[in-house]
């Protein structure tokens, strides 16, 4: 008699905390979407007035409306249709963070300068905005981000106030009174006032002018202002060429596309002329060189003949240096020339010759 071995029963798989959390909000969404739809119903039986009507016989079903499909969402909560107050649950703040945490926001420790704060709270904005949270969520999300001595700040700032019901524009004027000094916004004003490009590229001294024109927004007040300012910042010869022609930039974008190619073919034109400055200087060179072998060899060749005369032809040498100077790139063109002209003649009569011996043996 063969025993049939009995296996332990499988626990089922837990099932996923994001999956449990979707189906218990999507079974609030319809209990809430029926409780709607039956207070609507019980809404329009008080205002119809009374009136003996004949009840429906009893074979007959009243008809009912078809349900609302649920338009799920990436993040699997069902969006309620349009008309219909939805009073959704809290979102839990682990949820939140893990989806804050997946965008990969920059942090921020607390640094006093008003640019890297300015550029951290941009950053920010453009990731809330991204994710379409609501303002204490986008509050919530922020103080995550917050690090070190950034960290320090704001729970100064929960023990002063209740941050549960702060907006956003709060949190920014709270973050701005801190980190915007106004000695460092002062001095960066001043900056601003006084922005030249000096050896900085167009884009870098862009770069510059924008990060500036973010904290002075009182001195830009206006595109035809702060085109007029930025023509003032660019270098002379590059402002020149920018506003020249009959219509001058109005656009800040206009007004950077000029100035970057009008910088293109100013340094193209800067290349130009040190490559034929560097040829100039290195031919002057060769024919410094040829020459003072030239003189070394004269004054040798003198003091080996004569050595008597030898001190009076270096002398001689020397007086006449400068004329030689100026004339021995030519002389030695000149030699050239005088050569090759020789060694065409030669062959010219060679081979003249050998066509009159030809024809000579021909006949």
């Amino acid at each position: 008699m063969v025993r049939i071995r009995k296996t332990a029963p499988v626990n089922p798989p837990e099932p996923d905390l994001a999956t449990v959390v979707a189906n218990l909000q999507r079974q609030l969404l319809e209990q809430q979407q029926e409780t709607n739809r039956l207070r609507e119903q019980l809404a329009q039986l008080n205002q119809r007035p009374q009136v003996n009507e004949v009840p429906p016989p009893a074979d007959q079903v009243p008809p009912v409306a078809p349900p609302v499909p649920d338009i799920p969402r990436n993040d699997g909560i069902p969006i309620a249709p349009a008309g219909v107050p939805v009073d959704l649950p809290p979102v839990r703040e682990d949820l939140l963070y893990e989806r804050f945490r997946r965008m990969k926001a920059s942090e921020f420790e607390g640094t006093m300068d008003p640019i890297a704060a300015d550029n951290w709270l941009i950053d920010i904005q453009v990731i809330l905005d991204f994710m379409r949270l609501t303002e204490q969520e986008k509050v919530l999300c922020a103080s995550f981000a917050l690090k070190k001595d950034a960290r320090h700040w704001w729970m100064t700032v929960q023990m002063r106030r209740d941050v549960t019901a702060m907006s956003w524009q709060d949190f920014v004027a709270e973050f701005r009174t801190m980190y915007y000094n106004r000695e460092v916004l002062a001095v960066q004003q001043d900056e601003f006032a006084n922005l030249k490009q000096g050896t900085m590229t167009v884009m870098e001294a862009v770069k510059k002018f924008e990060q500036l024109a973010c904290l002075c927004p009182e001195l830009v007040p206006s595109e035809t202002e702060k085109v007029r300012r930025m023509m003032k910042m660019f270098r002379t010869d590059i402002a020149k060429q920018v506003s020249a022609g009959s219509s001058p930039p109005t656009l800040v974008s206009d007004c950077v596309s000029r100035a970057i190619r009008a910088e293109y073919w100013i340094n193209q034109d800067k290349e130009a002329r040190a490559q034929i400055f560097k040829a100039k200087k290195e031919e002057k060179a060769i024919v410094k060189q040829t020459q003072s072998r030239q003189s070394a060899e004269t004054n040798q060749k003198g003091q080996t003949n004569n050595p008597a005369q030898g001190s009076k032809q270096s002398w001689r040498t020397r007086e006449k240096g400068i004329s030689r100077d100026r004339d021995s790139n030519e002389i030695t063109l000149r030699r050239r020339t005088i050569e090759e002209t020789r060694v065409i003649t030669l062959t010219t009569r060679y081979v003249r010759s050998a066509e009159r011996n030809i024809w000579a043996f021909a006949e």
